[in-house]
């Protein structure tokens, strides 16, 4: 990308943004998937065969949505080591020891910084798998199991259910809060 004139900061900028916007998205499917829910228990069991139509959509949704955030991710993370890599080798290059003495506390300082985003955004990322595998569950009991006695045993998995995505929306927030912060941290000079 740099040969095209982007520098690795401004494509690692960018990832984080991506990231975070990914984030961002994921959460409100997993909230649309929860209204879904939500619906399905509030339902009569008339429109039982819609409701779970759209549980399923809003599980497929959610499942892409995780998946995309696990691929920004990774581009991040890419982008990032190969701007630190560059960075490293470019102090080598530096002839003034102040200078060269500045720009690594300044490489160290970015990198702790960064270490600290993407643990956080692996910490949400890994809170999603458990909750797509408790929606996948409900999805599929309630398809082989269309009627008002499943609606009756699935009420107190809902609860668990909506008690993870706040969790998981909790660490989420934190990610990308702290994503905003990396952001603005390279925006400084």
């Amino acid at each position: 990308m740099e040969m095209f004139g982007r520098e690795k900061r401004d494509l690692l900028r960018s990832r984080v943004k991506e990231a975070r916007d990914e984030q961002q998205k994921t959460a409100e499917q997993f909230k649309d998937a929860l209204t879904r829910l939500r619906e399905l228990y509030g339902s009569s069991g008339t429109d039982l065969e819609k409701m779970y139509d759209r549980l399923k959509s809003e599980y497929d949704s959610a499942v892409t949505r995780a998946s995309s955030v696990r691929t920004r991710i990774d581009k991040m993370e890419t982008v990032a080591r190969d701007l630190f890599k560059e960075w490293d080798k470019e102090i080598d290059l530096i002839q003034s020891a102040n200078l060269k003495s500045d720009s690594r506390s300044k490489l160290r300082d970015t990198q702790d910084k960064f270490a600290a985003l993407d643990s956080s955004m692996r910490r949400a990322e890994a809170s999603l798998q458990p909750v797509l595998n408790q929606f996948r569950d409900q999805t599929l009991y309630l398809k082989h199991n269309l009627n008002a006695q499943a609606l009756g045993t699935l009420r107190n998995e809902a609860q668990d259910i909506e008690r993870e995505v706040q969790r998981l929306l909790q660490d989420m927030n934190a990610s990308i809060a702290q994503a905003d912060s990396f952001i603005k941290g390279m925006l400084k000079p």
